[in-house]
């Protein structure tokens, strides 16, 4: 038996029919609801260019904004109109004198029959497939009555059954209460919010409200308005992600005794937290499991938070990191973020175009205290997180996770999040002092996918090889607290070379 469902309508916006399973279901009426500059607009605009591309008939019907507004809004994005039907509806110089409101209709001058005699007429004479109403509370406005308006939506929701339209009705939600009404009459609504951060860009989001004979992915989804239009970031989930057949392997260092120090190295298709205090080194080790991976001529990919790009390359050179030539040949990719204009929907996006469109296998997070700063609430950074690492988990992919405890010694440091139970591994970083001289720890303390030692080993950073490890610490005890107490001789820690001093006075 033939299937005669017919193909989704797409809007033109890759990441909203995503979430529409395709697009919208055809030749149905939808509402878009959203505050004023949430994005409307120009969602409208996509939908019907697409339609142009498409080969279809496309009509904009302005009640709210002039012709020359609505081209304005085309040509910010660098788009043109051609090819799309744009109806004004025009207000006579007589209905504007001193006497009427500041309204764009004044129902005791202009009749409402007579002006939907007119957008019917309109819609009538084009034959368009596909319809955008921009705004529906001109139309309130005129109607006055609620009941009066719900019935004009009828007709028109009436009138365009059969002629195998698709429309978009917008509006702005300016109504004194939500009209509960208005989303009853149509086949599906979609919901646009705009938020101001406390610092940073506004950040924006949409849900699917109903969408009648379609399950589409639910929850808030991210989207943001750019040069081009709008950009949706649909929620990640991780059961829709097939597991990987990979056969399980482990990706070493290049360190001997770190190898030793995880059991033989991180297991691959596993998500690595390291911690520690400021300075200790974390992204120094991250960084070297970078270069390793790379040398092997496999693809990572490395997010920075914190650091800037000029930085951590000046920084990576000092110790011998030889990230240089992993850039440049493309082995190597390094994405600046600012979490005070990306918000945590799209840099999950963007690690997920990473992995399934440039074959990522190893992705670094520097650091998650960035990606905190991104979304205050922690309850949702964890859900968030978990998907994120659930979907590189099952594609194979090995993930490193740095963060930055607070405080730098003793039992005052703290973790911002407690997302350890999230991690397959847990590498911990601390100072420690002996001898007169700070120096650095390091210890497994969690692998799930297999054993490790359980020792504690002094960790440096430098030339030539980026990082060392030393033998385990077993002349003292307390090195976790970074207030050892000396149980034995020192004769394992790691040789200090100090330099020479100057004879010329200078410091």
């Amino acid at each position: 038996m033939s299937d005669d469902k017919p193909s989704p309508t797409a809007s033109g916006i890759a990441g909203l029919d995503d979430i529409l399973r395709g697009g919208f279901p055809p030749n149905r009426v939808y509402l878009i609801q959203g505050d004023p500059g949430s994005g409307k607009t120009t969602m409208g605009l996509q939908f019907l260019l697409e339609g142009v591309r498409a080969g279809e008939t496309s009509l904009y019907i302005s009640l709210s904004e002039s012709r020359d507004e609505v081209l304005s809004v085309a040509r910010s994005h660098g788009w043109t109109l051609d090819g799309v039907h744009l109806f004004e509806m025009q207000v006579g110089q007589d209905e504007l004198s001193d006497a009427s409101e500041n309204t764009l209709f004044e129902p005791s001058e202009v009749e409402l029959r007579e002006v939907m005699q007119r957008l019917l007429g309109e819609i009538e004479r084009v034959k368009a497939t596909r319809v955008v109403f921009d705004s529906l509370s001109e139309l309130r406005l005129l109607a006055q009555h609620p009941l009066r308006y719900r019935r004009q939506i009828l007709l028109l929701k009436q009138f365009f059954t059969g002629r195998k339209s698709t429309v978009l009705f917008l509006d702005d939600r300016t109504a004194p209460e939500e009209d509960r009404q208005l989303q009853s009459i149509v086949h599906g609504v979609l919901l646009l919010e705009v938020s101001a951060a406390e610092y940073g860009s506004e950040r924006r989001r949409m849900r699917v409200v109903k969408m009648r004979g379609l399950a589409p992915r639910g929850g808030y989804h991210e989207f943001s308005i750019r040069t081009g239009g709008l950009q949706v970031f649909p929620r990640l989930v991780a059961a829709e992600h097939a597991p990987s057949a990979e056969p399980p392997t482990t990706l070493p260092s290049g360190v001997r005794e770190l190898d030793q120090l995880l059991g033989g190295g991180v297991d691959r298709g596993t998500a690595t937290l390291i911690m520690g205090p400021a300075g200790s080194g974390k992204s120094s080790l991250a960084l070297k499991y970078a270069v390793s991976a790379a040398r092997r001529g496999e693809h990572v990919r490395l997010f920075a938070f914190d650091e800037r790009i000029q930085t951590l390359l000046q920084r990576a050179r000092g110790l011998g990191i030889d990230l240089d030539a992993a850039l440049e040949d493309g082995r190597l990719a390094i994405s600046q973020v600012d979490p005070a204009e990306m918000g945590p929907g799209e840099f999950v996006a963007n690690v997920s175009r990473s992995v399934f469109e440039l074959e990522t296998r190893v992705v670094i997070i520097d650091s998650l205290n960035g990606y905190l700063n991104a979304m205050p609430e922690e309850r949702a950074l964890a859900l968030q997180l978990h998907e994120l690492l659930a979907v590189l988990n099952q594609n194979g992919v090995t993930t490193f996770m740095v963060m930055a405890q607070h405080g730098l010694l003793g039992a005052g440091m703290q973790s911002p999040i407690d997302i350890s139970y999230l991690a397959d591994t847990v590498v911990m970083l601390r100072y420690f002092e002996a001898e007169g001289s700070v120096r650095k720890a390091i210890s497994v303390v969690k692998k799930r996918s297999g054993s490790h030692e359980e020792t504690i080993r002094e960790y440096r950073m430098g030339a030539p090889d980026g990082i060392s490890v030393g033998m385990p610490l077993s002349g003292f005890r307390g090195v976790l607290t970074g207030v050892p107490s000396y149980v034995g001789g020192s004769e394992k820690l790691m040789a200090t070379e100090l330099p020479e001093p100057r004879l010329d006075g200078a410091g």
